[in-house]
């Protein structure tokens, strides 16, 4: 296993060895696992193409590190414990040596129908553990995972296939997801009905026993291709630069950008984090709350947990379903150690009330941990007091589908937590504050943009059939470094609070304001829920603020609730914050990972709304309508 970090004393040493000497540190950590063949290199690497390789000559297969080392002494254990989203119905475990056999008859399945080293499968599928199991059959026998999360539209999924020339679509016939029984395997028809001419099978997991249309031509049943199968399949032997899967991300030109991850630097970076970010000790039950279907997902649902032989939770469900209190219910039911989940999901269970968290025993909880946006403070301090009972560390985790792993971040119980800071970089992670011109910012309590300057194990290597687009998107701006996009507050102590997006950082008369800090201010006031800012072309100060603002109850005057949030900025930020137009709003446009689809909200705040883009993708694409109509000039 890689090194754990027990105390600050042993933070700063490994901070300051992976600073020192890079590839020492790394080849240390990477020592650990199981290797076919040592790599020849640990790192080559220019940002300028770029090129980056870690462990470069080095033969692997990840599943053997996730699974087969495992066997000897954790054979029994639960590697993947699974919530439906129906409390009623029964959890499934399945053992180490149980996932062993699951994973090697699927991609026995695999491999029947064609499927080779290198080739994409893409899966749209629930939250079942048949989705992490085909993930690491395609792992298992080289094949390159493309998981679409099972909400995006039938054009957004036809546009991922196509784009990766996916052999195999891998899907559900029907997902349950709180109240709602979605037809999953028609989104899929639909979309191959887009043109996906490179798709030979469609392989079907019954989720249900409702009637769905066949093509007996490429449909095919997952329990009839693969219960039969023989559970021992090889491990096909990859290079450590080998793909390991590709996942789309919203770009800010609106198509989506295929981010690639390799074998072997993932690998070690998605266990040294999680082992070191969550302080995961045998026996404890670890669980993150998102999707597969994203990055979290990837690294903290199925790599990290299971390569450091973990038990990780997988849940189908809804937050909020049956009730506000299923998450609590949950961790009391399983005694869940760490919970790791999203801003938007701990603000919209504060809308619920407190009753929904205080009458669930939570002391088994040692960790809980925020990711996917900065945590408002409110949120925070809710967060803190009714689940973590002022007793567990928060962790406020900074990072992006394409730095693969975290990148900032407290570490529980050894270094400490300020409300709102993503806190300190792990080892390996250089960062830099640069100014727009790119010239670094030196010191503490400072803002600036946020770089890295140099590689780290987990980092993207290029997007996929467009390397033009990577070096552009993340290496152009400021050459020789790594522009996260994001703006960035160092303080005093060298923590790092993450402002926001660099487009979400207003400049109004002269001031840098991040849309995170504002409506950290707006969310302050007693009846809102959530808020979104955006700037807009102003007359006088360049820019303006425009605030759009969900309510907990309805608003009677609204003359006196918008005196009352410029009140509130005031006295948070001070008079140069206040929001020059705020639109009450039933809901925000949001991707299906939670994310807030700003330049909707721009194009509306600026009275542009001739060319708003694809709204397909949205998890609400109502909303719009709304916005439009209810805009203020």
């Amino acid at each position: 296993m890689t090194q754990q970090i027990k105390s600050i004393a042993d933070y700063h040493k490994a901070y300051q060895d992976s600073v020192t000497d890079p590839e020492s540190f790394w080849a240390k950590q990477a020592e650990s696992f199981t290797w076919k063949q040592k790599w020849d290199r640990v790192l080559e690497w220019n940002f300028e193409e770029p090129r980056v390789k870690w462990f470069e000559g080095g033969k692997l297969n990840i599943t053997e590190n996730c699974i087969d080392r495992h066997l000897a002494d954790k054979a029994d254990q639960v590697a993947i414990l699974w919530e439906p989203n129906d409390p009623n119905q029964p959890n499934r475990s399945l053992t180490y040596q149980q996932l062993h056999d699951e994973v090697c008859k699927t991609a026995n399945a695999l491999k029947a129908h064609g499927v080779e080293k290198g080739d994409r499968v893409c899966f749209y599928m629930p939250m079942v553990p048949e989705l992490a199991i085909g993930v690491l059959a395609c792992a298992r026998i080289g094949a390159v995972h493309s998981v679409v999360f099972a909400g995006f539209s039938a054009s957004a999924l036809a546009d991922r296939i196509k784009d990766a020339a996916c052999k195999m679509v891998i899907c559900s016939d029907y997902n349950s997801r709180g109240p709602k029984f979605i037809p999953v395997k028609k989104v899929v028809d639909d979309a191959l009905a887009m043109g996906c001419d490179s798709v030979e099978t469609v392989l079907v997991h019954r989720n249900s026993n409702e009637p769905l249309d066949w093509n007996p031509a490429i449909d095919r049943w997952w329990h009839e291709e693969v219960d039969h199968q023989a559970a021992v399949c090889p491990a096909a032997t990859m290079d450590a630069e080998d793909m390991l899967f590709i996942l789309y991300t919203s770009g800010s030109t609106g198509k989506p950008k295929g981010v690639v991850h390799t074998c072997g630097g993932y690998m070690v970076f998605a266990e040294y984090s999680f082992r070191n970010v969550f302080q995961y000790e045998t026996g404890d039950i670890y669980w993150c709350t998102a999707d597969i279907g994203w990055i979290t997902g990837h690294s903290y649902i199925v790599y990290g947990p299971l390569l450091a032989g973990a038990t990780t939770l997988m849940f189908e469900g809804v937050p909020t379903y049956p009730d506000a209190s299923r998450f609590w219910q949950v961790c009391q039911k399983h005694g869940v150690a760490q919970f790791y989940t999203a801003p938007t999901a701990i603000r919209a269970l504060m809308a619920f009330g407190d009753q929904f968290v205080d009458s669930f025993d939570l002391d088994t909880l040692k960790v809980i941990g925020s990711v996917g946006e900065p945590i408002n403070l409110e949120a925070w301090n809710w967060y803190n007091e009714k689940v973590g009972r002022k007793r567990v560390p928060i962790i406020d985790t900074w990072w992006q589908t394409e730095t693969g792993g975290m990148m900032i971040t407290p570490l529980p119980g050894i270094t400490d937590t300020k409300p709102t800071y993503a806190s300190y970089p792990l080892p390996g992670v250089q960062l830099e504050l640069v100014d727009n011109e790119g010239r670094v910012i030196e010191g503490n309590d400072v803002e600036g943009l946020l770089c890295i300057t140099f590689p780290w194990p987990s980092m993207l290597r290029t997007t996929y059939g467009d390397h033009e687009r990577c070096r552009q998107t993340y290496f152009s701006t400021f050459p020789g470094k790594y522009f996260t996009g994001d703006g960035a507050r160092r303080d005093e102590e060298g923590r790092y609070r993450i402002i926001g997006r660099v487009d979400d950082v207003i400049n109004v008369s002269g001031h840098r304001m991040g849309t995170a800090e504002v409506e950290n201010a707006i969310n302050q006031h007693e009846n809102v829920v959530e808020s979104a800012v955006v700037g807009y072309p102003h007359d006088i100060k360049g820019q303006g603020i425009y605030a759009y603002v969900i309510t907990q109850h309805p608003v009677a005057d609204q003359d006196a609730f918008i005196r009352e949030i410029k009140a509130v900025v005031t006295q948070v930020i001070g008079p140069i914050a206040k929001p020059d137009v705020i639109q009450v709003v039933s809901g925000l446009p949001k991707t299906r990972s939670g994310k807030i689809m700003r330049r909707i909200l721009r194009k509306v705040a600026s009275g542009d709304s001739s060319n708003l883009g694809d709204t397909s993708t949205l998890l609400n694409p109502e909303i719009v309508d709304e916005l439009l109509k209810g805009a203020k000039p």
